[in-house]
């Protein structure tokens, strides 16, 4: 026989809750129940488990010890697993309903985001998508905080974050735009090395930049970095206009911009190994049914 548990689903559930309320009070308003209960919770909890989960500090809230954060990751998926029990033993285990948070990097979202939402509606409409767009660096602070369930990013910047275990699901290689009347236009590829004497219009976003600085500087020659900017449309409507070239990695069905100028796209052909797109998750957790299922279509909407 199997031991018993030092504790029960309740008690992880009202630490939870005063974890992400920070009060024993908002805690008990939120639950509906006597501040007296939820305390109790905690203090057999932490009796329990032998750790202390809060530091209390009076007038000033709850803030959660290392072991308490550790736990409130723990608990959220244990929680989550547990309803996912509930719902398999009761026969409806087929039909996912529930909220999926997905962190997405700013760029892939307009590529990635629609058709996730279209066909994710039609597969299983119970799932409500939640989307927190961000940067890379943004994005892995809301992993490992427990925010996501899990972000769809570059690997630019993931490796090294331990915490984190990613999934390769689909390339982005390098190509140079450039305004559509340049004399390179009409060409199918370039290099880089072309277009050094011109204007380098910069997607200016942490560790973007940096990729996008390196793969100039492979050619042995020093990017005039002329404009800068952190929207990838703006880049384009840039370039448009004929103030420089730009280096990208994702790629618009059209060639038209925003502001009515049109650039057009040439193959880098000293481009350096593809971009890799990637599901990031923490390393360890346990995705719920209805996040994998949400993975599943990304990965089917990446392939080829």
């Amino acid at each position: 026989m199997t031991s018993p548990l030092g504790f029960t689903l309740v008690q992880l559930r009202y630490f939870l809750v005063a974890a992400e309320r920070g009060s024993m009070t908002e805690a008990s308003q939120e639950l509906h129940i006597a501040q007296s209960a939820v305390s109790a919770a905690v203090y057999h909890l932490e009796r329990d488990l032998q750790v202390q989960l809060f530091i209390r500090r009076r007038g000033r809230g709850l803030t959660l010890t290392p072991a308490g954060e550790r736990l409130r990751q723990q608990a959220r998926d244990l929680l989550a697993r547990a309803r996912e029990v509930e719902r398999e033993a009761r026969g409806d285990g087929g039909n996912l309903t529930g909220p999926v948070t997905v962190g997405c990097f700013v760029t892939l979202a307009p590529y990635y985001l629609p058709p996730l939402f279209s066909e994710c509606t039609r597969r299983h409409p119970g799932i409500e998508i939640d989307v927190v767009e961000g940067e890379t660096d943004d994005l892995v602070r809301a992993l490992t905080a427990g925010h996501l369930d899990f972000a769809l990013t570059y690997g630019l910047g993931l490796s090294a974050e331990p915490e984190l275990r990613a999934e390769t699901i689909a390339l982005a290689p390098a190509y140079v735009i450039v305004p559509a009347g340049h004399p390179l236009a009409g060409r199918d590829s370039v290099d880089l090395a072309e277009l050094s004497a011109e204007p380098l219009v910069l997607l200016d976003l942490p560790h973007s930049r940096d990729y996008f600085h390196s793969l100039v500087a492979a050619t042995g020659t020093a990017p005039d970095v002329r404009y800068r900017t952190r929207s990838y449309e703006t880049v384009r409507s840039l370039v448009a206009r004929g103030l420089g070239y730009s280096v990208l990695n994702q790629r618009p069905v059209t060639s038209q911009t925003y502001g009515g100028g049109e650039v057009a796209e040439l193959r880098l052909r000293d481009g350096g190994p593809p971009l890799e797109v990637k599901i990031a998750a923490v390393d360890g957790m346990t995705q719920t049914a209805r996040a994998r299922a949400v993975m599943d279509v990304l990965r089917e909407i990446a392939g080829p």
